[in-house]
């Protein structure tokens, strides 16, 4: 009987200990904003691309709209805070070229670099300035199905497009809504 009482003791120390390690757990990342409503404006473009107002603007308000800790706002008046990001330059690097060619490009490494600037419309301050993004993708030039098919670079470059709107969009996401 002693046994059985010393076994149950020890069981719910046991319990005890490992139960309050897990006490103060949250599902999520359990960073909380200082804001509810986020509004959102038209990107801005300063990086020669045309087009890419829509498609990066649309990607972050997806991302925020996925992520859920905030709530899109329609316009800056209905809004706690502000966010404004502007396309600062897109850079189109040569990576690789044929080998008998060198001046013909197979693929290129694109970068493009935007900055975000966060502001509380409740206290007209500005919680950050001008905080680097960039995004990074590769576009070949090549069609790999036909061996003679060179020079579709634009072609390639307009399906990154998509691509590195969504990872501006995740930079984006994480600037505002994560612990900085």
């Amino acid at each position: 009987m002693r046994s059985l009482c010393a076994v149950s003791v020890s069981l719910f120390a046991l319990i005890t200990l490992c139960g309050s390690g897990c006490f103060h757990y949250q599902l999520g990342t359990g960073s909380q904003t200082g804001f509810r409503t986020l509004y959102v404006e038209p990107v801005e473009n300063a990086a020669g691309l045309p087009q890419a107002v829509a498609l990066v603007t649309t990607h972050i308000r997806e991302a925020f709209l996925r992520d859920g800790r905030v709530t899109l706002a329609s316009s800056a008046a209905e809004a706690d805070a502000t966010l404004s990001i502007r396309l600062t330059r897109y850079q189109r690097d040569v990576a690789t070229v044929l080998p008998n060619d060198t001046g013909l490009a197979r693929k290129f490494d694109l970068t493009l670099r935007a900055t975000a600037t966060l502001t509380d419309n409740r206290t007209a301050s500005t919680l950050f300035t001008d905080r680097p993004l960039e995004a990074r993708r590769q576009a070949y030039t090549d069609d790999a199905r036909s061996p003679g098919n060179f020079g579709q670079q634009r072609q390639s470059e307009y399906q990154a497009m998509p691509l590195l709107a969504e990872s501006i969009a995740k930079s984006a996401l994480g600037a505002v809504l994560d612990r900085w």
